[in-house]
């Protein structure tokens, strides 16, 4: 055994892995961290979705944010590099047809969602909640994925091992191919729910099309990353948005709720920005399959 040397099982040293060392651990996303890049966000047009559409976009990535109008009380994104598309993610042909104009695709965030409470046990809402909340996200992934699998084997897409700025170059040693040590790939991101982690009786369908999320993305994990792409999700739980409107309009659901988050608070949409933001970017380079809570505390306790 080689004195100082890590081991695995003891049968010898470790060997080196490529793209570590110093130097080469990923960097939080910068102020242009994402810049040269292009991506998609469903559900784009308030909530979560716009303020990731916003992150992204002060970030440096011209951003597609992909919905419909947004509901009293939601904002759609303003940021100059925010292109707002309307579309109806329940029309796959019209959902996939935008996806593919873009032409190339580094990121793709599936935030389109829908709740309609106890209504869901009728069958056509319940039809309605899983078309937007888990068959539009399949659509989008499938669709997105050729452009995704492009621009990851171009080697295009963010390389945590470049030490130079936003034109792409690359330090020494960094490869730049895709499925390499260091390089974070295309991604994708899709948001889950707390709801995904339990049952709601006043919400079936988002409970169970949110746990359906969940596993699309597991598995999308699985089979996406020979192309490069790295799939992960966001399980978010109350967070300041239209569709948390009927809880926060009632102050026992409100006081309840708050009753249980550790932190006291319900959370932000820029909170949850932030998230998927890391797990776009290089930092989560060796990241994926993963969902994350991001509900202040409430799915721990």
């Amino acid at each position: 055994m080689t004195t100082g040397a890590p081991t695995g099982t003891g049968t010898g040293p470790v060997p080196p892995v490529a793209g570590t060392g110093p130097g080469a651990a990923p960097a939080f996303p910068g102020p242009d961290a994402f810049a040269g890049r292009t991506a998609l966000v469903t559900g784009g047009t308030s909530g979560i979705g716009a303020a990731t559409a916003e992150l992204l976009a002060e970030l440096g990535a011209q951003v597609y944010a992909l919905g419909l109008p947004p509901a009293p009380g939601g904002e759609p994104p303003r940021h100059e590099r925010v292109r707002v598309v309307e579309q109806d993610v329940t029309d796959r042909e019209g959902l996939a047809r935008r996806i593919a104009e873009t032409g190339a695709l580094d990121h793709l965030v599936v935030c389109a969602g829908t709740s309609a409470d106890r209504a869901e046990y009728e069958p056509a809402t319940w039809d309605r909640v899983l078309a937007v909340n888990l068959g539009a996200a399949m659509t989008a992934c499938e669709a997105a994925r050729p452009l995704l699998a492009r621009r990851a084997d171009s080697g295009d897409s963010i390389d945590s091992g470049r030490s130079g700025g936003s034109d792409g170059s690359s330090s020494p040693g960094s490869s730049g191919s895709s499925g390499s040590s260091g390089s974070s790939g295309s991604s994708i991101v899709t948001v889950s729910s707390m709801f995904a982690l339990f049952g709601s009786r006043d919400r079936p369908a988002y409970s169970a099309s949110k746990g359906g999320v969940s596993q699309l993305t597991r598995s999308l994990a699985a089979e996406y990353a020979s192309d490069g792409i790295r799939v992960n999700a966001v399980a978010p739980g109350f967070v300041v948005t239209p569709l948390a409107r009927g809880v926060l309009d009632d102050p026992a659901a409100a006081g309840a709720v708050l009753a249980r988050v550790p932190m006291g608070r319900l959370g932000l949409p820029r909170e949850v920005a932030s998230v998927i933001a890391f797990l776009c970017g290089p930092a989560a380079a060796y990241v994926n399959g993963a969902v994350i809570p991001v509900d202040g505390g409430y799915s721990a306790v």
